[in-house]
């Protein structure tokens, strides 16, 4: 199984721990409100404020934080200046990792960045070395166990879906970005319940790990996820699903 969906689940057990959910919460507030500065402050018509707010939801992040995120990034509450920048390197074994970070001190991020590379059997990049790699796209995730396939596919084609992966427990939906809102609506009404939607990059092609090539890619991973700066790591790794259990 590729790491794409793979790290997501991960991510989701590891998240729901309450000490977790505060850095959880952090990273969406910092989306929120970068996403209201650039975009405005109506998620009507801002498709990455939506996006956000449906992930603060699925948190079950009080109204009033989200509230106070989005007045911050249109100076209704306090001036804050966040800044995007991505960064791209290799894991073990040529594993292709990009990481997306909404920082307000670059100087500070790239050097943390740069040491969880180095640290964890990696290094990184130009800008552009791996970038080619990944394709933006909406993913959904659905248990296997709340569905039925043939309803899945009818509801998620119908709105303009362009693959369904089958995982071993669960579906992945891939859109387009600019079909994303209307397939995860065609869900809702569909009365299909899902794990996880956003809209982020997914690799192209997989590097194949095992042994201690492998227990470093999740290490690095781990600890990228856990940086404060970095809302989102992607990377094309490949781990079998025995060796992805134990190890997390």
């Amino acid at each position: 199984m590729s790491g794409h969906s793979k790290w997501s689940t991960i991510k989701r057990k590891k998240g729901a721990a309450d000490a977790k959910r505060g850095k959880i919460f952090t990273k969406i507030i910092k989306e929120i409100t970068l996403a209201a500065r650039l975009g405005g402050g109506d998620p009507d018509g801002n498709a990455r404020l939506r996006t956000a707010i449906l992930a603060a939801k699925m948190e079950n992040m009080p109204k009033d934080n989200i509230e106070r995120a989005i007045k911050k990034g249109t100076g209704e509450g306090g001036t804050v200046v966040y800044e995007e920048v991505t960064y791209e390197g290799y894991g073990p074994g040529g594993v292709a990792v990009f990481v997306e970070v909404t920082t307000d001190n670059r100087n500070r991020t790239v050097a943390e960045i740069r040491h969880i590379f180095s640290k964890h059997g990696g290094n990184l990049a130009e800008n552009g070395a791996v970038s080619w790699i990944f394709a933006k796209k909406g993913s959904i995730l659905i248990d296997k166990n709340t569905v039925d396939e043939d309803k899945l596919m009818e509801a998620a084609l119908d709105a303009g879906a362009e693959d369904i992966r089958e995982e071993e427990n669960e579906f992945e939906l891939i859109t387009s970005p600019g079909a994303f809102d209307a397939v995860r609506k065609a869900l809702e009404d569909a009365g299909i319940k899902y794990l996880e939607a956003k809209v982020g990059m997914i690799p192209q092609n997989t590097v194949k790990l095992d042994g201690d090539k492998a227990v470093s890619m999740l290490k690095l991973m781990e600890k990228m996820e856990d940086n404060d700066d970095v809302q989102n790591v992607y990377a094309n790794f490949d781990i079998p699903d025995a060796i992805m259990e134990k190890l997390s």
